[in-house]
C-alpha cells in the first residue's frame, strides 16, 4: 500500500490522542469505548498497510541463531512440534524459521511431535516450506518425518537411549533402519541441537529435563510468551538460548532475512504480527500517559 496512506493513518491516530489529551485536561472523562476504538484503528492500520518494524535480535535469540549457523554442514537437527492450532500463530513461525535455517545450512532434519495435533502442523511445514522452498532436498536423506508418538515424558525417556524402541518406523510406516538418516543415529543424544517448540506439557521443559540434561544435547526452545519466564532460569547453562513469543520469532526471522537475502520474499508472519502489536502498545501506553497527566492536573486543581 501507499506510504502516504500509512502516514495519514498514523497522523490520525496520534492526532486523535493529542485531541483526547486536551479533552482530558479540561476535566472530562474519556469513554472507554474511545480507547477501544483507537486500539482497533491502530491495529487495523498496521494490518491493512502491512506495517513492519525492524527487529534487532536480543542476545538470547542471537545465541540460538549463531549456534545453528556455526554447526558444520550435515549436522543433525531435531525439531519437535509440541503444540496445537490454538498455539500456532505464536510458535509456528519459529518452527518454519528453524526449518529454513537448517536446510539452507544443509543440515539433516528430524521432525517429531509429542502432541497429536503436532503431526498435522509438521505436515504443513513440509508441504509449504520444505517442498516449495527446498525442492532439491530428498526425504530420508535430508529430512525425515517421525510424526506423533503418545507417551509424553515416557517417549523422551526412551529416545534418549534408543530411538528404534519408540520409533521402529517413520510417519509413513517406513522401517527406520532403511532410512539413511538413521545410519549413524542411535538415540537423541546423537543430535547436534534440538529445538523443542511449544508452551504446554509435555513441551520444552520436559525436553530439557529428560533429554537435554542426561544426554548433554544443546537445547534451544521456542516458547509461547506465557511460559517463557518459566524457562529463563535454565539459560545459559541448560539452554543455549530461547525464542519467547512472537517477539522472539520476529527477531529470528529478521536476522535470518539479514543473513540470507533469498528469504526476503518468503512469508515472515512473526514480523508481520509485530506491526499491529507495536502500534497497539503505543496507543495503550499513550492512554496511560494521558491518564496520569489528567490525574495529577485534577489533584493540583483540587488542592489549589
Amino acid at each position: 500500500m501507499s506510504g502516504i496512506g500509512v502516514y495519514i493513518s498514523l497522523f490520525l491516530i496520534f492526532g486523535g490522542l493529542v485531541t483526547i489529551l486536551v479533552y482530558s485536561i479540561k476535566g472530562r472523562d474519556v469513554d472507554r469505548r474511545i480507547i477501544f476504538a483507537f486500539v482497533f484503528f491502530a491495529t487495523a492500520t498496521a494490518i491493512y498497510y502491512n506495517i513492519e518494524f525492524k527487529e534487532t535480535p536480543t542476545t538470547i535469540v542471537k545465541n540460538v541463531f549463531d549456534r545453528l549457523e556455526s554447526l558444520p554442514e550435515g549436522s543433525k537437527v531435531l525439531i519437535s512440534f509440541d503444540f496445537d492450532p490454538a498455539m500456532k500463530p505464536e510458535v509456528f513461525p519459529m518452527a518454519n524459521a528453524f526449518v529454513r535455517h537448517s536446510l539452507v545450512k544443509k543440515h539433516k532434519l528430524y521432525l517429531m511431535s509429542l502432541w497429536p495435533q503436532g503431526q498435522a502442523l509438521m505436515t504443513e511445514t513440509i508441504e509449504d516450506v520444505i517442498k516449495v522452498e527446498f525442492p532439491e532436498v530428498v526425504y530420508g536423506e535430508d529430512y525425515v518425518m517421525l510424526g506423533y508418538k503418545a507417551g509424553n515424558e515416557g517417549v523422551l525417556n526412551v529416545i534418549i537411549t534408543n530411538f528404534r524402541k519408540m520409533y521402529p518406523s517413520d510417519a509413513h510406516n517406513t522401517n527406520i533402519d532403511s532410512i539413511p538418516l538413521f545410519d549413524d543415529v542411535k538415540s537423541a543424544a546423537d543430535m547436534d541441537i534440538i529445538f523443542p517448540i511449544g508452551g504446554g506439557k509435555p513441551g520444552p521443559k520436559e525436553w530439557i529435563l529428560f533429554v537435554g540434561d542426561p544426554g548433554q544435547v544443546p537445547m534451544a526452545p521456542g516458547l509461547a510468551a506465557v511460559v517463557a519466564p518459566l524457562i529463563y532460569p535454565y539459560y545459559p547453562r541448560q539452554v543455549i538460548g530461547l525464542l519467547g513469543g512472537v517477539k522472539g520469532a520476529a527477531e529470528y526471522e529478521s536476522v535470518l532475512r539479514s543473513k540470507y537475502p533469498r528469504f526476503q520474499d518468503v512469508p515472515a508472519p512473526a514480523l508481520s504480527m509485530m506491526g499491529p502489536q507495536t502500534l497497539a502498545h503505543i496507543v495503550i501506553l499513550s492512554f496511560i500517559v494521558i491518564g496520569n497527566i489528567t490525574f495529577f492536573m485534577k489533584r493540583k486543581k483540587a488542592n489549589a
